[in-house]
Order: C-alpha cells, then sequence, then structure tokens
C-alpha cells in the first residue's frame, strides 16, 4: 500500500464515502486492476506518479480486481486496467488499457488543475531538459527579489559558465564568503569552471582515441579524454578513464588522476552511484 497521501485503496466499504462523497471536493481518479494483469503494472507506476505531482488536485484510487469483485462488477468494468475519472459524484470520463504518460495528462488537464511549480524547482527542471536560456531568465529574476539567496546566486554563475561566461561564474566564486565555499554547492561550481578551462586546450576526440587505440596505457590520452567525457556529463566513463590512468601511473602529473576524480566526486555528490562505484575503486586502489 502507497505511503502516499494521495493515493488509497478503495473498497466496497469505502468507496461511497471516499471516492463518491470525496469527489464533489477533489476529483478521484478510480484505477482499476489486478497482480496478473501486465498492463497494469505498467500503468500503476504512473498513475502513482502523477498523484504525487499534482500534490492532491486529485486523489487515486486502487481497486484490486480480484479481491473487490463486488465493486468492480458494480463498476461495470470489463477489461483491466479500466480507469474511471469521478468528479462530483459522476464518472466523467475514463479510459482502457495502459496509455502513454501524454495521453494520461490529456484526460487529467480537462477536469483537473496542476499546482504552479515553484520557480526555483521549475528552473531547475527545465535546466535539466537543456532549456539553460529559460533557466537562467528564471534564475535572475529569483535573485533580483533577493539578491542574498546565495544558492540561487551559485546557480546562476554554473549557468553562465555553462554559456561560456568563465570569467562571472569565476568572480561570483570568488566573492563568496569562506564558509560557503566549502558547501557542497560551491565545491561543484569550482570544479565546472575548472574542467571548462581546461577544455579549450583540449585535443580533438578521435585524436585521444586513435593514441589510446596505439598505447592503451597513453597516460596524456587518457586524462584528457577524461576530461572530455566530463565536460559532456559522461561521468563514469570518465571515472572508469581516470581509474585506468591511475593503474597505469598513479603519480602522472602530481597525482592529477586521483585529483580529478575527487573533484568530480565533489561535483556529483556523495548520492550520486557512480561516485560511490568509483571513490570504492579509488580507495582499494590507494589501498
Amino acid at each position: 500500500m502507497s505511503s502516499s497521501p494521495y493515493i488509497f485503496e478503495a473498497t466496497m466499504e469505502n468507496f461511497q464515502q471516499e471516492v463518491m462523497d470525496a469527489s464533489a471536493s477533489v476529483p478521484v481518479l478510480v484505477d482499476v486492476w489486478a497482480e496478473w494483469c501486465a498492463p497494469c503494472k505498467q500503468l500503476m507506476p504512473l498513475l502513482e506518479k502523477l498523484a504525487n505531482e499534482y500534490q492532491g488536485a486529485f486523489r487515486l484510487a486502487k481497486v484490486n480486481a480480484d479481491e473487490q469483485e463486488q465493486l468492480t462488477a458494480s463498476l461495470g468494468v470489463r477489461n483491466l486496467p479500466t480507469v474511471i475519472l469521478v468528479k462530483d459524484g459522476q464518472a466523467v470520463d475514463g479510459f482502457n488499457g495502459a496509455l502513454p504518460e501524454s495521453e494520461v495528462r490529456k484526460v487529467l488537464e480537462k477536469y483537473v488543475e496542476l499546482p504552479e511549480e515553484p520557480p526555483y524547482e521549475k528552473a531547475h527542471r527545465i535546466w535539466e531538459e537543456g532549456d539553460i536560456g529559460g533557466a537562467m531568465e528564471i534564475l535572475s529574476e529569483l535573485n533580483k527579489e533577493d539578491p542574498e539567496n546565495l544558492k540561487v546566486l551559485i546557480d546562476l554563475a554554473q549557468l553562465k559558465a555553462e554559456t561560456g561566461d568563465i570569467e562571472t561564474a569565476e568572480q561570483v566564486l570568488e566573492s563568496l564568503p569562506p564558509e560557503e565555499k566549502l558547501q557542497h554547492q560551491a565545491k561543484q561550481l569550482a570544479a565546472r569552471i575548472k574542467f571548462l578551462k581546461q577544455s579549450a586546450e583540449l585535443p580533438p576526440v578521435k585524436d585521444l582515441e586513435m593514441a589510446l587505440e596505439q598505447d592503451p596505457k597513453d597516460p596524456n590520452a587518457l586524462h584528457l579524454l577524461a576530461l572530455h567525457n566530463v565536460l559532456q556529463e559522461k561521468n563514469a566513463e570518465a571515472m572508469e578513464l581516470l581509474i585506468r590512468l591511475m593503474q597505469v601511473d598513479s603519480k602522472y602529473k602530481d597525482e592529477i588522476a586521483k585529483t580529478t576524480l575527487v573533484e568530480l566526486f565533489e561535483k556529483l555528490g556523495s548520492g550520486n552511484p557512480d561516485v560511490r562505484t568509483y571513490r570504492r575503486k579509488l580507495y582499494t586502489l590507494m589501498h
């Protein structure tokens, strides 16, 4: 059973109160499913995701067809999954089968209003989707409203760096209080600036790959190709190359492989699964 406040198990006993009566205040999406039904298992995670995303703008009622045969029959269900949207005590819409997310959203949008997304969260979402300009516009507005918000300021600096304005990003980094420079977000910015500055001197990827074909232990090619991967957000590939460099020559360029790995760990954060994997590999090599 889901721990979400927006999702509940509907039964014959609670259906009138929790679905029909409650739908006068909040629309209820009824999902009739069964354990043996593969499309049901495909659809349910999507419906649960949307229920949480809408933050209570609608509730999701799950009806187990095998356990609630009487309720399933009373709803006129003939195929699984069957989804029914109830509003003001009436079934106003619905569908059968596992529809794609875009189609489910179309059904919801006719009756349910998506809660407004907080600007900071929206900026990060569209940033991850590749809309750098849109994210910068939102964060710039937030910065005007609250110039003392260092999280917003550092994010703006990160975006400036990614669009080529490394000078401004460095100025922001230097302006931060000493204690703030020790925080994860500032360390991410510092690492990003360093990688971007190094990128201006990198030879083409193809040249480096050819060098490694000729000599798989070429330390310079391993190092520079790892930097290329960092800039392309291919972090696991970068860390693998840096581990290979340590195995070839751990002292190369004043232990540059170890230093770069640590900077990458700081950039990505300890919660990143690749960081956990390669931190263990680094520890094994060092001990």
